[in-house]
């Protein structure tokens, strides 16, 4: 009788903890939204070979080969059906179970199916741009982890629906050791209408955000690698104002303006222009441009200077990439390697700016568990870039997390020779002309 009335009482507080949390999401939609060596992996997979076409998940009509090419330019700016909005029932074991295993309502993910229409968010100014004939070449990369198969479809579907063919040279997908089934045979067998974009590599064992990014990069033959994240969708004309902008400048990484996907509705909803910044915890954050970068001749449509990117989309020339020493290999899984990166590009005489005539929507994830691993790996890749980057700087981030001041960081010798070498600036040059504002907030800590 005992044990029954302690297994009820556990069973009524995860019930209270997950109301609690959906309750959360209800009432603060916006929560959350400010957001070693790499192994060849022994799997790879090309849609130029044959896969099985028995589908093992149900008896679906085999994917139609891809025709977006045939569409004509008119057509790509048809006018948009209107959101669908569905009814949220937040008693809904179904709803309850995704929001805690992929961070999003999967019943609306389901709902929407592999593709869909979202809303051209670009400012009218945008639709006046014009862009060279010849552009540079792109391998968009997309990496994941046990992703919502619809999100993750319909990123591809997205990519392959809005860019000019001659201008994507692949879709490259890297499976980061998947556990769920869908993402198996049954993701093989819907790639299909792919055939001849899609690379997909399979790592044989969990690599992490970053070294799955350096071996999606390793397979790429495109002149400019585009990083996307695999909950997102593409907007109209989106590739060809980041490409341009690097054709002008192989040393200018770029970024779109990333609009936001509801984690609840999925509703698609326009984000303003803004640039990437941080505080002295390296937490990355959103801020307001200034009003006189927006008063040139290009007006809203003009390239905005950013101090950080947020790391998850991004566009960046391939032999660039390389020559400024791509990501830190020493970081482990996920978290820094944007603010890293972000610091190298500045300080070792690149660029970074937002693109604000390019537009990717992002879902909001929402995520329920504090993760202890995942923690651990933004504290350990933080110090590498507070120990490599930061100078004399670094005291600053202690003061935040003092916590973090006898913890190992690994072996930073040959990011120390890499800023060496490409005869990187200093951390005070960074602050005296790209970011201002965070020596300001040194005295008032």
């Amino acid at each position: 009788m005992k044990n029954n009335i302690i297994q009820y009482l556990s069973y009524a507080s995860i019930i209270l903890w997950i109301w609690t949390a959906l309750l959360f999401i209800y009432f603060h939609p916006n929560y959350g939204n400010q957001q070693k060596r790499v192994q060849k992996p022994e799997s790879t997979w090309s849609l130029e070979k044959q896969v099985n076409q028995q589908d093992t998940n149900g008896p679906e009509q085999k994917p139609k080969p891809y025709l977006k090419d045939e569409r004509s330019d008119e057509a790509e700016h048809k006018e948009q059906k209107p959101f669908i909005k569905f009814p949220l029932n937040y008693s809904d074991l179904e709803l309850i179970h995704g929001l805690l295993k992929y961070g999003f309502n999967i019943i609306i993910s389901r709902s929407l199916g592999k593709e869909r229409d979202v809303p051209d968010t670009r400012n009218k100014m945008c639709l006046k741009q014009h862009y060279p004939k010849y552009l540079p070449t792109a391998s968009v990369v997309i990496c994941f982890h046990n992703e919502e198969f619809n999100a993750l479809f319909r990123t591809m579907s997205s990519v392959m629906n809005l860019t000019p063919q001659y201008i994507l040279e692949e879709i490259i997908l890297v499976d980061d050791m998947s556990e769920f089934d869908d993402l198996k045979e049954k993701l093989d067998y819907h790639l299909e209408v792919f055939r001849g974009k899609i690379k997909l590599i399979r790592n044989k064992k969990r690599e992490g955000l970053i070294r799955s990014r350096l071996i999606g990069a390793s397979h790429a033959s495109g002149d400019v690698l585009v990083f996307l994240d695999s909950h997102s969708e593409v907007n109209r004309v989106w590739l060809e104002p980041l490409l341009f902008a690097i054709s002008k400048n192989p040393k200018m990484v770029v970024c779109p303006v990333i609009d936001v996907i509801d984690n609840m509705t999925l509703e698609y909803t326009p984000s303003p222009v803004v640039r990437g910044t941080f505080n002295w915890k390296l937490q990355f954050m959103w801020d307001n441009i200034f009003s006189y970068e927006m008063e040139g001749p290009e007006g809203p449509t003009a390239p905005v200077r950013s101090p950080a990117m947020a790391g998850g989309i991004f566009a960046i020339d391939r032999h660039y990439f390389y020559e400024i020493g791509q990501y830190d290999k020493g970081m482990n899984l996920w978290g820094g390697e944007n603010l890293e990166l972000s610091l190298r590009i500045w300080m070792c005489g690149g660029q970074l700016f937002i693109i604000p005539c390019s537009r990717v929507g992002h879902i909001s994830k929402e995520h329920f568990q504090n993760n202890f691993t995942t923690m651990k790996s933004l504290a350990y890749n933080n110090l590498r870039v507070v120990h490599v980057w930061l100078d004399e700087y670094k005291e600053q981030f202690f003061l935040q997390r003092p916590d973090l001041k006898s913890m190992k960081y690994g072996n930073i010798s040959e990011r120390v020779q890499l800023r060496k070498r490409l005869g990187c600036k200093s951390f005070q040059w960074y602050l005296d002309t790209v970011f201002l504002e965070l020596e300001a907030t040194v005295n008032t800590l």
